[in-house]
């Protein structure tokens, strides 16, 4: 149940992570909220490994570079690209820029980790680019682009992308509270370095903006995340990073229900379309193994037994 579950409860809170973000954003420099966002999950995952005395043996070898290599791509790159571009664009272009991730790492983990694709899955994906194309294309065409902002939101997807196929090709095995430390503890590392050299760090520190903080450090990052590599863990690249279709049609409803935005027939329009397109990415075909079986010597083997938080 908690397996079927995890998609939903993860697309909730990455959605809701735009909310946070606007606001946070009014107060706080973009790097320096990312900095401080990670920062607070690599103590929080430290003091946890200290406290139920976990041990670090997993992270033994070169383990603990896989983690680090894929957690500053994930949760600094990934995330420190698209907070300076909200900065720059709308929040629904943004979005659009960032739904390219599952159809940009299904076709690279295709080659990188030699994952296999049916026909349904990308018909889904498809269906997807479709979906989010319903949902921000008309905010997209109303506004005028912002090149910079698009471009650094881009290069966040280009974070998610690479993160995610690093991680699944060297850290699925991993347990996930000593990978996660690890992973998190670099990212902290890579954004405070980006937000001292790259901008004037500025703090304003309201009440919505630790609000706003404290919800994208502990639900988002920690909640959120534990759940996205906890799915990678369980399955293909191409599958949990078809989550992110339903990201733009969730922020839709959540701006509607707690900003008053309103909410337009091309968003329930896509977002139903984007929430087929990744029940057909994430769904096997049920004779699947037997007409296409693996070809000899393909990583296929998925840890079963993922360390919870």
């Amino acid at each position: 149940m908690l397996v079927r579950l995890a998609p939903f409860g993860f697309v909730l809170l990455w959605s809701s992570s735009f909310v946070a973000a606007k606001a946070g954003l009014q107060r706080l420099s973009p790097l320096l909220f990312v900095s401080i966002r990670v920062a607070g999950c690599a103590a929080v995952l430290i003091m946890t490994m200290l406290l139920l005395r976990r041990s670090w043996r997993p992270l033994a070898g070169w383990n603990w570079l896989h983690c680090s290599v894929a957690g500053a791509l994930l949760n600094a790159i990934g995330l420190m690209a698209p907070h300076v571009g909200l900065r720059l664009a709308p929040a629904a272009q943004i979005a659009l820029v960032q739904s390219l991730t599952p159809l940009l790492t299904a076709a690279a983990g295709v080659l990188v980790v030699r994952e296999r694709l049916w026909p349904s899955q990308w018909a889904g994906l498809v269906l997807g680019v479709i979906g989010v194309g319903l949902v921000v294309g008309q905010a997209a065409f109303q506004s005028p682009t912002q090149f910079g902002g698009l471009a650094l939101a881009f290069l966040g997807v280009l974070g998610l992308v690479a993160g995610t196929l690093y991680f699944a090709r060297f850290c699925r095995g991993i347990a996930m509270l000593p990978g996660a430390a690890a992973q998190f503890t670099a990212a902290a590392l890579v954004a405070g370095l980006g937000a001292a050299l790259l901008e004037r760090p500025r703090a304003d520190w309201t009440s919505l903006a630790m609000a706003a903080v404290v919800w994208n450090t502990v639900m988002v990052s920690l909640g959120g995340m534990s759940l996205y590599y906890a799915m990678l863990s369980r399955g293909t690249a191409a599958q949990t990073t078809a989550n992110f279709y339903l990201v733009p049609g969730t922020v839709a409803l959540l701006a509607w229900v707690l900003l008053g935005e309103e909410l337009s027939l091309f968003a329930v329009l896509g977002l139903v379309t984007a929430s087929a397109g990744c029940w057909l990415v994430r769904a096997r075909p049920a004779l699947a193994g037997a007409q296409h079986p693996a070809p000899a010597g393909q990583a296929r083997a998925v840890s079963t037994d993922v360390e919870p938080l």
